[in-house]
């Protein structure tokens, strides 16, 4: 089933408004234009990317608290970009190793207006930024376990931190460290989707 962005923004209960929508649209736009040298993602039709990148980035936004959101591993700016574009009011860090995904992410930045964005271009591992983050998010960077280790020293307290996963991860959930603690599993809705899609929400041990 083909779903416009529209109408899936309206079957998540979303009221984006028309400059949020158009900004979305045009990140997909850039995608697919970097995609023809830089690689940034497997998916090259442009329906699917609607569906599997913007609704499937949205789909989590419920969960998201701000201000301070780290999207880790973000490659193509997924999902930390559409979060940016539909919460305006809160700050995202744009975390990614890659120096050729950074620097899509920052000419993404620059062409979206997107002023509440800051890139940051090393390993999780050896960043270190002045303040902590109310929200962590993953969405293709590495198992849960090591996503929990590597990212549980950036959240702040009373933070969160989210796992997009496909299947529920019932293997990486039993290999979660000690100091990472499970709070729930949820089962998401993507429109247009016709697949499994789970969210894991940790917290601080």
């Amino acid at each position: 089933m083909t779903i416009s962005l529209a109408s899936g923004i309206a079957a998540l209960g979303l009221d984006l408004g028309p400059a949020a929508e158009l900004a979305l649209r045009n990140h997909l736009a850039l995608i697919e234009k970097w995609n023809r040298v830089y690689n940034l993602t497997a998916i090259r039709d442009p329906e699917r990317m609607v569906v599997e990148h913007t609704l499937d980035s949205l789909a989590i936004l419920s969960c998201v608290g701000g201000p301070r959101v780290l999207d880790v591993g973000s490659g193509a700016g997924l999902p930390g970009v559409p979060i940016a574009i539909a919460r305006p009011s809160y700050h995202v860090v744009l975390l990614d190793s890659s120096h050729k995904r950074c620097a899509f992410l920052r000419q993404a930045a620059i062409d979206l207006d997107l002023r509440n964005v800051e890139i940051a271009c090393e390993r999780v591992e050896a960043y270190r930024p002045e303040a902590r983050f109310d929200t962590i998010v993953s969405r293709a960077f590495s198992d849960t376990a090591h996503f929990a280790r590597a990212a549980l020293p950036l959240l702040a307290p009373g933070g969160r931190m989210l796992a997009m996963k496909g299947l529920y991860p019932h293997e990486e959930l039993a290999q979660l460290p000690e100091t990472a603690a499970l709070v729930e599993v949820i089962a998401l809705t993507v429109p247009g989707l016709d697949a499994q899609r789970h969210l894991v929400v940790m917290t601080k041990a």
